[in-house]
């Protein structure tokens, strides 16, 4: 793996040199040149390291310089560059090994063991099961299935997990808005629920129900929770069914109620007072401003606050209210508590921007508690704005206006939705263009990746049909620039997959794709695959296999397929 071995030449780099420490190498990075002639693989380590060396950075790069040893390494030769970049090239013989070791290593290509088998938790979607699920839990879905299949594919031991919030106003309000719509569709008079939910798919769940039994239900005065509790079921079973035709797995779906009963919430509130991170007030809206002017009777029903601010939190935060109720905070701490208790080390949260500024607040509590302080890590998936016809649809999930998960999956295909959503950040804003993700042709870029995928595999047939096959011959030859420039882009796999995982940024994987599809289509058009010259063609075909394996490899961190054939195959020639 390039990450890990430019990782030791350089740390011997820093001992040659006298200024080596693991914080110092830790603050490495690699980038490849635009430029192929600035070399394979630079760094700017140097020009980060000058200030607190003391030192010109070209001094500095100069002396890293000197003291790599290459012999026996990938790399024939370090150039320093400019006020002090270290540029390293490839040796011939390792361009020219290196679709073997491709080929040789199949679908384990691109994988590490940076992680060294650290348990990791990644909570994603967690959608409240009141409706079905939107655009937005797709592209949460998207993110944090592949997030999860990038740490394993690293070394990490990952699990997903959705949390679902089966507790509250919300899925009293569901069960309060089902119960009105089966009376209305049996000519019962029920007023609908203010701010209930109103979205068709309501209907369908009223529909569903038991008759005889929903009659009944509705005369009685606790009927709405039996309503309620029939909705959640069917709210899941939907969900469950489309996230498992998405390609989102998870080793388990943890309900809220279950942290209530088993006496988690109240046992995570003992641990707190234990530790001596809450306290008793009054509330705010008591209208005393000081505890002590506070009479007796009104101290006794206080509200339970945690010292939040203690821990990195902007102020205080109630965890009882005075009316002896948890807020939501308390059964948010109880179920990280729970998440630690399972022996993961990390845990990885996936929120909307609606949440950004809970993220210090739950993190002050856990570690109130007595968590690590980097227990958990949230990243934040920014909205989606759905674009048809150059025009932004609005959305409105209470109101019921909203295109769901499934219809997302039947309108544009799973594949194209998930690599469309995975190739932005999650930090920023995604216009989601239906119309484009549509489109079978190069405009859309996962059916570009996807095609040059089925291309190679066309090839392969082709060339297999004639009685040659993918296979290193006497005497390598990647002379071609078109061929060595595909060659450095597929050695940088390995460390696209490594930093994807690392900073937590999948959209590294979709935009290297492209970036390979591109090169390997102006190898295909300048290199003649299949020709009278059987060395170069066993070469060649050999380089068309190793560009395949890496985009199935890719394609499959994402959840995307990889087609063997399509439908503009039948132009492809060798």
């Amino acid at each position: 793996m390039v990450w890990t071995e430019l990782t030791e030449i350089v740390a011997l780099g820093l001992k040659s040199a006298g200024i080596f420490t693991d914080e110092r190498l830790g603050r490495l990075e690699l980038a490849i040149p635009r430029d192929a002639s600035h070399g394979d693989w630079t760094t700017n380590l140097a020009l980060l390291l000058s200030k607190e060396v003391g030192r010109a950075p070209r001094a500095i790069a100069e002396s890293l310089r000197d003291g790599m040893p290459l012999e026996g390494t990938s790399f024939d030769r370090v150039d320093v560059a400019g006020p002090g970049f270290l540029n390293f090239h490839y040796r011939d013989e390792a361009i020219a090994r290196l679709p073997e070791r491709i080929v040789a290593a199949g679908s384990s290509f691109g994988a590490s063991d940076q992680g060294h088998g650290e348990l990791v938790l990644v909570e994603y979607v967690s959608a409240n099961p009141t409706g079905p699920l939107n655009v937005v839990s797709a592209r949460a879905a998207a993110v944090g299935a592949a997030l999860v299949r990038l740490l394993n594919a690293t070394g990490y031991k990952a699990e997903g997990e959705f949390y679902v919030n089966d507790a509250g106003n919300q899925v009293d309000l569901l069960g309060e808005s089902v119960a009105a719509r089966f009376a209305e569709a049996h000519g019962i008079a029920r007023a609908f629920p203010e701010n209930g939910y109103r979205g068709e798919y309501l209907r369908d769940v009223a529909a569903a129900l038991p008759e005889t039994e929903a009659r009944a239900q509705l005369e009685r005065p606790d009927g709405a929770g039996w309503f309620r509790d029939q909705a959640l079921t069917l709210m899941l079973t939907w969900q469950r069914k489309d996230l498992g035709d998405y390609g989102a797995e998870f080793a388990r779906w943890f309900l809220e109620s279950t942290l209530h009963a088993s006496g988690a919430v109240a046992d995570t509130l003992k641990a707190l007072e234990a530790r001596g991170v809450v306290y008793r007030s009054v509330h705010p809206e008591s209208g005393y401003e000081r505890e002590e002017d506070a009479p007796a009777a009104a101290e006794e029903s206080a509200a339970l606050w945690l010292r939040a601010s203690q821990f990195g939190d902007s102020q205080d935060r109630v965890v009882v209210r005075s009316n002896g109720a948890p807020t939501y905070l308390l059964p948010d701490t109880a179920y990280h508590r729970d998440k630690r208790s399972r022996g993961f080390r990390k845990a990885i949260n996936l929120w909307g921007p609606d949440h950004h500024a809970y993220v210090k607040t739950l993190s002050a509590a856990l570690t109130a508690l007595g968590l690590e302080d980097d227990f958990l890590e949230v990243l934040i998936v920014q909205q989606v704005n759905l674009m048809r016809s150059g025009k932004t649809l609005d959305m409105s999930k209470r109101m019921g206006q909203f295109i769901t998960l499934r219809e997302l999956m039947d309108d544009v295909g799973a594949d194209s939705a998930k690599f469309s959503f995975l190739m932005r950040s999650t930090s920023a804003h995604l216009d989601f263009d239906l119309d484009l993700v549509k489109q079978q042709n190069d405009e859309n870029p996962a059916f570009y990746v996807q095609y040059a995928h089925a291309r190679i595999a066309s090839v392969i047939r082709y060339a297999a049909e004639r009685g040659l096959s993918p296979a290193p011959a006497a005497t390598l030859r990647y002379a071609a620039r078109e061929e060595r420039a595909l060659v450095r882009k597929l050695a940088a796999f390995p460390e696209v997959v490594r930093g994807a995982a690392d900073m937590r940024e999948p959209h590294r994987v979709p935009n290297y794709l492209i970036e390979t599809a591109a090169e390997f289509h102006r190898f295909y058009h300048a290199c003649r695959v299949v020709s009278d010259d059987i060395a170069q063609s066993r070469d060649r075909l050999l380089l068309a296999e190793a560009t395949r394996v890496t985009l199935a490899n890719g394609l499959a961190l994402m959840g995307v397929t990889a087609p063997e054939r399509m439908e503009r195959e039948a132009e492809t020639v060798a």
